[in-house]
């Protein structure tokens, strides 16, 4: 076997290598353009986040500057009498939502033939609800007490207590009441003695 060449210009097998170095190239050259796109793509986008940061930047230093404005235009006073107006109001409305008819059914089935109602104050308030002063006249005292004990027995009332008791110039027994109403709390009600 002849293992010389014998041709004037030997032949070297080049086009796989020139296909390869061309296939690579258009690779480097792909890759070259996905980045310089990319990087103009994200440049672009950094200049305009850049303009809306300074913007919004900017923007929140007028309203902070708005608000300190403001802020030193209002009066506490004014602060102080609108609220001091709502509250107010708030007491209208709950005493205008407060039930008179429910309250004087209530009596009406707790109380026993020898006692009498002659003035009912209440005052409502949010965190504790709505106590009740009522003043009664009874012949005696054990009438006074029956009729303390047939408030609590109508479950609208809690904790019914006397503040004050005397024996008025009639002779009949004048006691004060103080109880808690709970309106709608009435599950007794219906077996409180008359």
């Amino acid at each position: 076997m002849i293992r010389t060449n014998l041709s004037t210009r030997p032949f070297y097998n080049d086009r796989a290598v020139t296909v390869g170095l061309v296939v690579i190239a258009l690779v480097v050259a792909g890759a070259t353009a996905f980045n310089v796109t990319r990087l103009l793509r994200y440049s672009r986008s950094d200049t305009r986040l850049t303009a809306q940061a300074e913007h919004d930047e900017a923007r929140a230093a007028d309203l902070r500057g708005a608000a300190a404005q403001l802020r030193a235009t209002v009066d506490p006073r004014q602060i102080d009498a609108a609220s001091v107006q709502a509250r107010q109001a708030n007491d209208l409305i709950d005493r205008r939502t407060f039930s008179w008819t429910e309250l004087l059914n209530l009596f009406e089935t707790a109380l026993p033939p020898d006692v009498r109602i002659t003035s009912v104050r209440p005052r409502v308030d949010r965190k504790s609800g709505t106590t009740l002063e009522i003043t009664v006249i009874g012949r005696t005292v054990n009438d006074v007490g029956e009729f303390m004990q047939s408030l609590g027995k109508t479950g609208a009332f809690a904790g019914v207590r006397p503040v004050e008791e005397h024996e008025n110039e009639q002779g009949m027994w004048e006691a004060s009441l103080e109880t808690v109403y709970t309106p709608g709390s009435t599950a007794g009600a219906a077996g409180a003695p008359r």
